[in-house]
């Protein structure tokens, strides 16, 4: 098989060999990719700092098997100046990417909420909304789709007022605030609000401890490296 400019972002990189490197790749059209870059650690590599993430990058390669071997690269625009907590989160998503999404399983939804995830945290504003948002999709994607518009084992649909814990392959559960102060709660607003993409400041803390611990679950006991360059 021969793929010829293929939107991608490259996700990860690592030393393959004396002078390659092996990339997890995200494209458009074919899901998550492996591919070999031959000699691209080389001095004088034609994709010498080509192959960096969040750069929009037009990618070709051949493939036989589960690994592709890349035969051109181009970069089709300037890179975003991701910094900071804009960084931090680009990376986390790269990791929880890679590790939810299986290779040549395309994911067109993905691909799009992706690019769109990186010029948000380009702009350097708050990124936790956005990455709620992809965190949703991507699970979604991974066959671990979230119930947000009613309870589980009911019909009754989510009260903003109300309060919920989110069990893990099951759904929101209502809850009594008082009952349950030792508990990780979320609001019914933050989940409504979840559902719709349109995430207020005042819900970012619930949400991230709600994100935090389904992905811990699906994710199993091996944790994200990146988490720890939040610490």
């Amino acid at each position: 098989m021969r793929v010829t400019l293929e939107p991608s972002y490259v996700l990860h990189s690592r030393p393959y060999q004396e002078s390659s490197l092996l990339i997890e790749v995200l494209s458009r059209s074919h899901g998550r990719v492996g591919l070999v870059a031959r000699g691209a650690r080389g001095a004088r590599s034609r994709w010498k700092g080509v192959l960096q993430p969040f750069r929009p990058l037009l990618l070709s390669w051949s493939q036989r098997g589960e690994l592709g071997t890349l035969t051109a690269a181009d970069q089709i625009a300037s890179p975003p100046a991701l910094a900071g907590d804009g960084l931090f989160c680009g990376l986390y998503a790269n990791e929880l990417t890679t590790r939810f999404l299986q290779r040549s399983d395309p994911h067109v939804s993905i691909f799009d909420r992706y690019r769109q995830l990186v010029s948000e945290l380009a702009t350097g504003q708050t990124s936790q909304p956005a990455l709620r948002n992809y965190e949703v999709q991507l699970l979604q994607s991974a066959g671990f789709g979230l119930q947000l518009d009613h309870e589980h084992g009911t019909l009754e649909p989510i009260c903003a007022d109300a309060w919920y814990s989110y069990v893990a392959e099951s759904g929101p559960v209502r809850r009594e605030l008082e009952a349950d102060r030792t508990a990780n709660l979320v609001s019914g607003s933050a989940l409504l609000a979840l559902k719709s993409g349109n995430i207020e400041e005042r819900h970012l803390k619930e949400l991230k401890v709600m994100m935090r611990s389904l992905i811990r679950f699906y994710l199993g006991d091996k944790p994200l490296n990146s988490q720890f360059l939040f610490s």
